[in-house]
This record gives C-alpha cells, sequence and structure tokens, in this order.
C-alpha cells in the first residue's frame, strides 16, 4: 500500500475506479479522463495537498478531493469532501485515512484562506444506510440535507410553453460568453437563499463553463430586452452538461427571485430538453434539494422528471484555530 497525491498520469487510475464505484453504488456518477483532468486545475486547488490516492502495488483503490469555497456563506467558510474505496478494500480503515488527511487538510487551508473563521465540512453519503454514511456518522458528522436524482425520457416528457403572463418582449437564447457576468451574477442571486450554496466567483463560473462537459447549446438563457440602450436583462438560465455521451445533466436552473412563479423555469428547462431530444439525447437527469425553498422537485415532475434515487449530504461544523 502506497499514498500519494493525484498526479495527472494517474488521471485514467482515478477515472477508472471513479466509474467503477458508479457501477457498484449505483450513483450513475460516470467521468471521462479529461473531466477529471480539469478538476486537478479548478480554480484554488492544489492537487499535491488537496488530493490523495490510495495504491495497492500500481492498482487504485482509493482516493479523496478536497474543494474550499473562495467565499464565506453566513459567516462560514464551506468545505467539500468527496472520494472513495473499492468495495473489496471498505471497512478495513481506507476511509478513515482518506479522512483523517483531508479534515486536516481543510482546518490549515481555512487557516490560510480565512484566519479565525469557522467552517463546515461536507460528505456525500450516497444512498441511506450506505458506508460512507456510517462512516461519517462515526465521525461526528450529522445527516444535514436530503437530495433527489430525477431523469426524464421523450416518452414521459411534458414541455411547457412560453407563459402567457410573461413580458411580450421576453426571449429564449442559448448561452453564450457574452451573457456570461450577467447570468454569474444572476446565480448568485438565484442561489443566496439555497442551502449550502456559496456565491460563485469570476475564476470559479469560468471553470464551469470552460469545462469540456458543457453544453452552452442545449443551455438557455431567458432575457427582457431594455428600453432603448438599456442591456437586456437575465430573468432565468438554464446550464447542461454532457458527461456521459447521450445523457445530458441539467446542472443549474435559477430564475430572479423578482421573477419567480411566473413559468419562466418551465419554459426555459423545457427549451433545453426539448433541444436535447431533437439531437438525439436519450436522456435528461438532474439532481435536486429536497426541501428546496422554490419547489423545484414539483416543477420538474410537471415536465415528467421521475425519482431515480435518494442520496444524504452529512456535515460538520469545526471551529477555527
Amino acid at each position: 500500500m502506497r499514498r500519494d497525491w493525484i498526479r495527472p498520469e494517474h488521471v485514467p487510475a482515478w477515472a477508472g475506479l471513479t466509474n467503477r464505484l458508479a457501477v457498484a453504488d449505483a450513483t450513475e456518477e460516470f467521468y471521462e479522463v479529461e473531466d477529471l483532468a480539469e478538476e486537478l486545475e479548478e480554480p484554488g486547488v492544489d492537487p499535491e495537498r488537496d488530493t490523495l490516492g490510495l495504491w495497492d502495488n500500481d492498482r487504485m483503490i482509493g482516493f479523496g478531493q478536497l474543494r474550499l469555497g473562495e467565499q464565506l456563506r453566513d459567516g462560514r467558510g464551506r468545505v467539500s469532501i468527496g472520494g472513495g474505496v473499492a468495495p473489496e478494500y471498505r471497512r478495513l480503515g481506507h476511509g478513515a485515512a482518506i479522512m483523517d488527511t483531508l479534515e486536516s487538510r481543510a482546518a490549515e487551508k481555512m487557516a490560510e484562506r480565512h484566519p479565525g473563521i469557522d467552517f463546515t465540512i461536507d460528505i456525500w453519503g450516497n444512498a441511506p444506510g450506505h458506508s460512507a454514511g456510517a462512516m461519517a456518522l462515526a465521525r461526528g458528522y450529522e445527516a444535514a440535507r436530503y437530495f433527489q436524482d430525477m431523469s426524464v425520457k421523450p416518452a414521459g416528457f411534458q414541455p411547457r410553453g412560453r407563459p402567457a403572463a410573461g413580458p411580450g418582449d421576453a426571449r429564449l437564447v442559448a448561452y453564450s460568453p457574452d451573457l456570461s457576468e450577467p447570468v454569474r451574477v444572476l446565480d448568485n442571486e438565484a442561489f443566496a437563499d439555497h442551502w449550502g450554496s456559496t456565491p460563485k466567483s469570476v475564476e470559479e463560473w469560468a471553470a464551469v463553463t470552460s469545462a469540456r462537459s458543457f453544453r452552452s447549446e442545449y443551455s438557455r438563457v431567458l432575457l427582457e430586452t431594455g428600453a432603448g440602450t438599456t442591456p437586456a436583462m437575465v430573468l432565468c438560465y438554464v446550464l447542461a452538461a454532457e458527461w456521459v455521451p447521450g445523457e445530458l445533466y441539467v446542472s443549474r436552473v435559477g430564475t430572479a427571485r423578482a421573477a419567480r412563479g411566473r413559468g419562466y423555469a418551465a419554459w426555459a428547462l423545457s427549451a433545453t430538453v426539448q433541444s436535447a431530444f431533437d439531437a438525439g439525447i436519450t436522456k435528461v437527469d438532474l439532481t435536486v434539494d429536497a426541501q428546496s425553498p422554490t419547489r423545484a422537485a414539483g416543477l420538474y415532475r410537471l415536465l415528467g422528471f421521475e425519482l431515480v434515487r435518494q442520496g444524504t449530504v452529512y456535515r460538520k461544523t469545526v471551529q477555527a484555530r
């Protein structure tokens, strides 16, 4: 057994393990080598200290990675730790070893970025009863939030069109780089009342919208045309990615708070899904907070999305050193 940070030459082995875990744990979270290579270059990530790989001879049998939000939320920092261990190596202490290393790194990194600030650590526990959840509880984490994975296929899709009460000059357009900043600003506003969300910096947003998996051709932005020389206002947006060939993942759906409840999100999301199906996509997936303040799950069910699985986020609060 050996430990090492995840180097660029390790990415194919990392992808192999990640995709094997997607099958073993029935998460369907599959990644291409290129996607994971991008994660090593995310803003604020130091692979030599924020990643960890476990090896049995030349075989990767476990990994962990740490992310720290650049901005605070409610006066606290937010850290997330992800990872996994091959099924035949579980319950041998390898997961605990990964957590020991990355929890220590989280405290160190918070002290560097936000000295004297308390923070939370989140880890994903998959379905209730999964071994990751048991480990989290044993380490002092608590089940903090439940999320639902939902999916729709062409036969079950029930699109919604332009809302009758919408402004006559509102128009849906494909996402383009010139809309990046207004959509980022709206995203930070729209998700400010969502659990666990932290504002995204320009660099973090650029990493999302320039990723290999991002699909601008399916992403949609709803604009209200301004009067005269006034620039158009972003009312709503839907961003999509394609991690698995032929399957679209809706990564962000946001509506300006003043424009909620008018059917804009249903219209924009319907346009995204329809364009994907027209192009030959066979399935559209998304993940939603089961306790979303906008009751987003109800919107998705209205369009034909059905529950596939439920996951749990476990959280621990850590006082600053």
